[in-house]
């Protein structure tokens, strides 16, 4: 374990789950007794942090707005949480928790198990678009973060990826679900913050494109794959990408090396 005086001089060495002291207000040795009238725990403000989030984005989160969510002062958050870094990492690995990583005894084919988490994490990212702007920010060691770990290199053994390779696999795989999330999460959030519908969204920024540039060539072959893709509405559109993307990066993976186990 790396010494904490060490961690505090190098931020990003820094983690929640590093602290060898026990949680302020926990009860554990050395551990200060919480204010009683406060009605709080950690697992209280770790479950707000994740609504405002939610609601209001990384970019308006401060302790002291998270203090008036849950009706106390700055202060009384901070006998539970070291700083906001903390707390923001124990949010990170609370939504971590929705990702559905198979049982390792699952004899389930191994490509099925990948676009499991493959899409697992995918709502995650979604589901809280906060979360790409704080992934690379923290070590992602919580309990939650490390079980997905785990179950994504227990796949790519059940898929028979060789050892040297199953970094570059996992990373193929999740680094393109982390990027196609993320546009996918901004897609929806500009529709938000203009009052609209997705799909309203969409039309509209077509009708812009089509205004520009129609008759060219580039909008007849964008409006030719756009139609071949099918759906008929931009989650189904989306939905369509991520599943045939995701079924070329497992197909590259098997060609590579990988590929053990029974056929789909």
């Amino acid at each position: 374990m790396v010494p904490a005086d060490d961690r505090a001089k190098k931020p990003g060495m820094r983690s929640v789950w590093l602290d060898a002291k026990a949680p302020r207000g926990s009860g554990g040795a050395g551990a200060r007794k919480a204010e009683p009238a406060s009605g709080l725990d950690r697992e209280r403000i770790t479950e707000a942090t994740v609504a405002l989030l939610d609601a209001e984005g990384l970019a308006k989160f401060s302790m002291r707005r998270l203090a008036a969510e849950l009706g106390v002062t700055a202060m009384s958050v901070y006998w539970y949480v070291a700083n906001k870094d903390d707390l923001l990492e124990l949010a990170l690995d609370r939504v971590a928790g929705e990702l559905s990583p198979p049982d390792p005894d699952d004899d389930t084919d191994w490509r099925v198990q990948l676009r499991q988490l493959a899409q697992s994490y995918r709502e995650m990212l979604v589901g809280h678009p906060w979360t790409t702007g704080l992934l690379s920010r923290f070590l992602n060691i919580g309990p939650h973060m490390m079980a997905f770990s785990r179950a994504s290199i227990e796949v790519m053994r059940k898929g028979g990826v060789p050892v040297e390779r199953q970094g570059g696999s996992i990373s193929a795989v999740f680094q393109f679900v982390y990027g196609f999330a993320n546009s996918e999460a901004q897609f929806y959030q500009r529709a938000a913050d203009a009052g609209l519908t997705v799909d309203e969204l969409y039309r509209e920024s077509m009708g812009l494109i089509a205004g520009e540039i129609e008759g060219s060539e580039l909008f007849r072959a964008s409006t030719e794959i756009m139609a071949a893709r099918g759906g008929d509405t931009v989650a189904e559109m989306y939905g369509r990408d991520f599943t045939y993307s995701l079924d070329v990066l497992i197909a590259g993976i098997e060609v590579t090396g990988g590929g053990a186990g029974r056929p789909e």
